[in-house]
């Protein structure tokens, strides 16, 4: 929550900061990226980095095959790192990293390159690393939830949050070490109430592992409390939305007050950024995106007591694909008219006293109080990870929100509702209306980490290893080795390797087995769920054997959200559902499919590696002698995409407009049954 303090008359309200959540291809084409973005009015920088970075992998790794560069940006060592923010004076810059498991790796980047660029200005490195104001997100609970790029277990993990926060509280004052992230929680189907109450129980998981490793006096206790600051969603239900925001400040405030004993208001105060719903947005008449961004940013600036600190839009094509930096100067000029054209930013608080606002708001805060007491009875956020509870909640909880779509209970205007439509000049020509990541990116980031190794210190860099190795078994804080790692040239898949080889890796629970059927389980089944069920089961009994899907996450996209849906859908309908989880290579994946002999695979890439993951797969298959097994893909692919992937030999491409999922089983089945010598079942 902002802290607007009282207003002097006539006097306008300075606007939140303006951010946009980008990079791509490599670190030169960001760069240039972020310049032009500034140039236009942006007031703070959002890095998005590939998911080879984010889950502590080198651009030659074979799990990054595909990956480089097509969510973000690949950052491998420090040289990329300056070359990331070559002519952007970080000493006044206000970055925000999303970066979780490798968050102290990147901060560490981060910090060198900045003293880099203050040693060659002629300013005291320690002056101006002690100035570096931004933000790691380095909230690893929800990762396990959602976005699913983890590295360690819960303990490891923990600790290395740990240290990134307590280094920071000494070295780097203005830094806000944690940003805990309820965004990807309600991307994952979080209601408001799970929303504000998982986000509280990992703020307070936080806050207590850094009181009870001695590393902060107690005295200075208070300090920790008041960098901690939020990333929070914000839907289409706006009013909802806001009083959501209103109960989170609410709580927050009782909870540093009553468990933490912070007496200072300024600490105890709700400080949040936001980006806008991203779940909500469609690929059906994908114009109408621009009014569902518009009204969820009103969610958060209307309401001047819990006006947003930082403000980032997505682009009303990205559930098409990239946005292009036109779509991101669109959602850019959004926040702009807004905050410079209206007289929003003139007033006081426009929903103070208002009884309906304060009964959405009591309403919320008494729930989300009851959820967080389930929680802690369990043992905290940490607990209800490692058991599965978490996880199960927003799978169910997401399986019941597509159940309101597919029914039409929820309206969404252009998908259930209103369809008929002129023809779109916007998406005339799909391919131009997206960004497109160059083929030869990850070819060029191999190159170039090659020749980073050949001229770094090899000598110093692995020393620096041994001692990171040595310091993650002794219980040392791991911010001064990562340091030490970053100035020597140690690479990222270098750095997490070596903390791999002491805390293991970690593959977290699916959610699918604990969560509650979406229809069809319950008294009232929907006609249609029964007839596939019926048909699944007649199948099985043609064929001599349950029915078996597969489905697999192949690389290292981990938001898994559509593929737990899928599951969950199939074993509904009588499916036997082999789902392993997230990151998972090629060669695993027709391992499995042999291995349980399944009747169809089912593949979710979100990411943007389809047309590289895809084809390993049908390969694996044929040289597995399983060529007539049908594969579907899901995910954001391109109509051209998808014509190349049917040439290969894909049975059928789903996107976010197939929004049937009971529909989408009954096409996988005739797909079983045609490839069987079956007719199709109805």
């Amino acid at each position: 929550m902002r802290d607007p303090g009282p207003r002097r008359g006539g006097e306008r309200d300075s606007p939140w900061v303006m951010r946009t959540y980008a990079g791509h291809s490599s670190p030169a084409e960001s760069n240039a990226l972020y310049r032009r973005n500034l140039a236009k009015g942006q007031t703070g920088l959002s890095v998005a980095f590939d998911l080879p970075t984010q889950t502590g992998y080198d651009p030659d790794a074979e799990l990054a095959r595909g990956e480089v560069g097509k969510v973000g940006v690949p950052i491998a060592h420090l040289g990329d790192m300056r070359e990331l923010f070559a002519g952007i004076p970080l000493a006044t810059a206000n970055t925000s990293m999303t970066i979780n498991a490798t968050a102290m790796w990147l901060l560490a980047l981060y910090v060198t390159a900045a003293e880099e660029q203050a040693a060659t200005a002629g300013v005291d490195p320690g002056a101006a690393r002690s100035a570096l104001a931004g933000t790691t997100q380095n909230d690893i609970i929800k990762e396990y939830l959602s976005r699913g790029t983890y590295v360690f277990p819960p303990g490891p993990s923990m600790r290395l949050v740990t240290d990134l926060v307590t280094w920071t509280v000494a070295h780097v004052p203005r830094w806000n070490p944690v940003n805990v992230c309820s965004y990807h929680l309600q991307e994952a189907g979080a209601t408001p109430v799970q929303e504000v109450a998982f986000a509280l129980c990992t703020a307070t998981a936080v806050l207590d592992a850094v009181r009870s490793s001695g590393q902060v006096p107690p005295e200075r206790f208070a300090e920790v409390v008041g960098r901690i600051s939020f990333f929070v969603n914000a839907g289409v239900r706006f009013v909802e939305e806001m009083a959501k925001l209103r109960a989170f400040s609410r709580l927050w405030d009782e909870i540093t007050l009553e468990r933490y004993g912070v007496r200072d208001s300024r600490q105890r105060r709700f400080r949040y950024g936001v980006q806008v719903n991203s779940l909500g947005l469609t690929e059906a008449q994908p114009e109408n995106n621009v009014q569902r961004i518009v009204l969820e940013m009103l969610a958060v600036t209307l309401s001047r007591d819990v006006r947003a600190r930082a403000v980032q839009l997505p682009a009303w094509n990205e559930a098409l694909g990239l946005p292009r930096p036109w779509d991101q100067q669109w959602s850019l000029r959004i926040q702009q008219v807004l905050a410079y054209e209206s007289d929003l930013l003139e007033h006081d608080d426009l929903f103070t006293g208002s009884a309906t606002v304060e009964a959405l708001v009591a309403d919320i805060a008494a729930a989300a109080r009851a959820e967080i007491d389930r929680v802690q009875a369990m043992g905290g956020a940490v607990a209800a990870i490692e058991n599965g509870y978490l996880k199960s909640c927003l799978v169910a909880a997401h399986a019941q929100r597509r159940r309101r779509i597919e029914s039409g209970e929820d309206k969404v205007v252009g998908v259930n509702c209103y369809t008929t439509t002129e023809p779109n000049p916007l998406t005339a020509d799909l391919e131009a209306a997206v960004q497109t990541v160059p083929a030869e990116v990850e070819q060029a980031a191999r190159e170039s980490l090659e020749e980073w190794r050949a001229a770094r210190d090899s000598r110093a860099a692995l020393a620096a290893l041994r001692t990171l190795r040595a310091d993650a078994r002794s219980g040392a804080n791991l911010m001064e080795a990562s340091l030490a790692c970053a100035r020597t040239g140690v690479t990222t898949g270098e750095w997490a390797d070596a903390l791999r080889d002491v805390f293991g890796e970690y593959r977290a629970p699916t959610g699918v087995s604990g969560s509650v059927a979406a229809e069809g389980t319950g008294p009232r089944p929907t006609q249609e769920l029964l007839a596939v069920r019926t048909a699944v089961r007649r199948t099985g009994e043609e064929l001599g054997s349950r029915l078996r899907l597969l489905v697999g996450k192949p690389g290292l996209d981990g938001h898994s959200n559509g593929a737990e849906q899928v599951a969950v859908r199939a074993r509904d309908v009588g499916f036997e559902v082999v789902y392993q989880g997230i990151r998972l290579t090629p060669e695993q994946l027709v391992a499995a499919a042999v291995e349980e002999d399944v009747h169809c695979v089912g593949l979710s890439v979100l990411s943007g590696s389809h047309m590289q993951l895809v084809p390993a797969v049908l390969r694996g298959l044929r040289a597995a002698g399983m060529s007539e097994v049908p594969v579907v893909v899901g995910g954001i692919v391109p109509d051209a995409d998808a014509a190349q992937l049917r040439d290969l030999g894909v049975a059928e491409v789903f996107t976010p407009k197939d929004y049937g999922l009971t529909e989408i089983m009954g096409r996988i089945l005739d797909l079983v049954r045609c490839s069987n010598g079956l007719d199709p079942w109805r």
